[in-house]
């Protein structure tokens, strides 16, 4: 899996690096800017010179190109008061080497800029202008929507290097007009006919550790160094749209730091091995692939435990089987041929039935009732079997989660989406809704990983940015996000069918933070192939191909 990095951990990799003498900070930023520059020619090749990028042997030195000599392309560059504005005057000395014509912007203040930005300032100023901040000057060069002419665009391409990953506050703010000076042509311009805008890192104002927006605009390419960072993949809990959302697309590119690895980074969630775990020996029973009970609620409710149950029969259990309460065995009967079901009434029915110890994974929640729930999570928590609680087995302790907490085990997976969450544990929810005035805001991830140490079990918090976490801090991210968007996926019973997903894999065998890392890759590549017009029916139904794809 890929490591998701926070802020600090890469300014601690960086300064490892260079610690080391690995590198130098100039080579670091000379390095960062060639590759903006690559992923600008790669994702819009009219820019690209005709004779493709040669960087030669050593960084061009500057003023090689004479300024009446420079071909059509204009570009505005925002550089900030840090080593991201560094990153920003070698993109502009580079643009103007392959023959555009560049405007700087510097927001910031030349003598308190680092040392190696402050060589790419002096480097870029030996080749063009910087200009001082100026609001108006910079919509006059980009905005030409609020001019009522569109065709009026002078430059094809803006590129933000103001702050990067290290802006720990809100965006600055021109108090007079209550805005930043080029979010207009952000805001107001369609996407398809204003400049194209490229983010340096992150787009600025986008709070790296969480994806919250503290100030930042839509981007079109976002180009971040080494390793992605959380925000890129984190939704963050506002309603002026988060990572994903914001920069678009994101281009992560090597800058030499390989041999440098973060201290428990949270992982980005991908199908890597996974068709080596989900194979099946040909010759086993099926009691060797687990047997799993789902528990459903009564005459009228089963739908959502039909629902997970057929998902964790699809994903590879060997027996399913589903517990229902007398009232509702006919109507269950009428809907289910692969399934089996079993007279589940109350406690000591359940109780009964987990008498049978080829029974390795339980399912509670979906459909179940909170009434019921109350009455047969403690049962089926102490069989001490893989559990996933989900749904109203989660909400049915709202008044009183630590009772939740004491009987959860190592062995269970907690499965809740925003609102279960905010129940189970309302001052974790209260501290992600909470405005961050200064330092990086409380993400999803660490709401996760605390709540699964609180638990002392897995916790899945749902949503386009699912997170999972154990109690070790152990994380992983799933993001429904960029070449792995799924929109449809927000549909009635999907949730049921993951926790199905779930209960199928550890039934057989795959320890819970597998199973659960495991089935939310899946869940998302079954929306995925499946497309618009999806249905919670349908996801179950696409397992066949998605592990004929795997070549599972």
């Amino acid at each position: 899996m890929t490591e998701l990095l926070t802020a600090s951990q890469m300014r601690a990799l960086e300064q490892a690096a260079i610690a080391s003498g690995e590198v130098t900070g100039l080579e670091l930023m000379e390095r960062a800017g060639q590759g903006v520059v690559e992923a600008i020619f790669e994702e819009w090749p009219a820019f690209a010179p005709a004779a493709g990028v040669d960087w030669g042997p050593a960084p061009k030195p500057p003023g090689y190109l004479k300024q009446e000599e420079k071909g059509p392309w204009r570009a505005v560059v925002l550089c900030g008061p840090g080593n991201n504005g560094g990153d920003g005057f070698v993109v502009a000395r580079l643009l103007a080497g392959f023959g555009w014509a560049v405007d700087v912007f510097f927001y910031g203040d030349v003598e308190r800029l680092p040392a190696d930005a402050r060589v790419n300032y002096e480097r870029w100023s030996e080749v063009g202008s910087v200009h001082l901040w100026n609001d108006d000057a910079i919509e006059g060069r980009l905005d030409g929507f609020v001019s009522g002419d569109r065709s009026s665009f002078e430059h094809q391409l803006v590129v933000d290097a103001l702050f990067g990953v290290g802006l720990t506050r809100n965006m600055p703010v021109d108090t007079e007009r209550a805005r930043h000076g080029f979010v207009p042509t952000v805001t107001h311009t369609p996407q398809s006919e204003r400049p194209k805008y490229v983010a340096v890192d992150l787009p600025s104002g986008l709070c790296s550790d969480s994806g919250v927006n503290r100030g930042a605009f839509p981007m079109d390419l976002t180009v971040t160094f080494h390793r992605p960072k959380l925000g890129h993949y984190l939704f963050g809990d506002n309603h002026f749209g988060g990572g994903p959302s914001l920069c678009n697309q994101v281009s992560v590119i090597d800058i030499g730091l390989e041999s440098s690895r973060a201290d428990q980074p949270v992982l980005l969630m991908d199908s890597k091995n996974l068709a080596a775990k989900l194979s099946k020996n040909s010759c086993e029973h099926k009691f060797n692939h687990g047997s799993a009970l789902v528990l459903s609620g009564g005459s009228g409710r089963t739908g959502a435990a039909r629902l997970a149950a057929r998902g964790a029969l699809r994903i590879g259990a060997g027996l399913v089987t589903l517990g229902v309460p007398p009232a509702a065995q006919l109507e269950v009967a009428g809907h289910v041929s692969a399934l089996m079901v079993k007279r589940v009434a109350d406690a000591d029915g359940l109780a009964e039935v987990l008498q049978d110890k080829r029974l390795n994974a339980l399912c509670l929640g979906p459909g179940l009732g909170l009434e019921r729930a109350r009455a047969l999570v403690p049962v089926a928590l102490a069989a001490g079997q893989a559990s996933v609680l989900d749904a109203d087995a989660l909400s049915t302790f709202a008044d009183d989660p630590r009772t939740l907490f004491d009987m959860a085990h190592e062995r269970c997976v907690l499965t809740p989406h925003g609102g279960e969450f905010a129940r189970l544990f309302p001052d974790l929810a209260e501290k992600l809704k909470a405005p961050a005035e200064k330092g990086p805001a409380y993400s999803k991830v660490d709401a996760t990983r605390e709540a699964a140490a609180r638990a002392g079990c897995v916790v899945l918090f749902k949503g386009p940015d699912t997170v999972i976490a154990d109690p070790s801090g152990r994380c992983s991210v799933h993001a429904a996000a960029y070449d792995r968007a799924a929109p449809w996926l927000a549909t009635a019973g999907a949730g049921d069918v993951l926790a199905g997903f779930i209960t199928g894999l550890l039934a057989r065998g795959f320890a819970p933070m597998q199973a659960a890392e495991s089935a939310t890759w899946l869940h998302v590549e079954c929306a995925r192939s499946f497309g618009p017009g999806l249905i919670a029916e349908d996801l179950s139904e696409q397992l066949p191909h998605v592990f004929r794809e795997l070549e599972v």
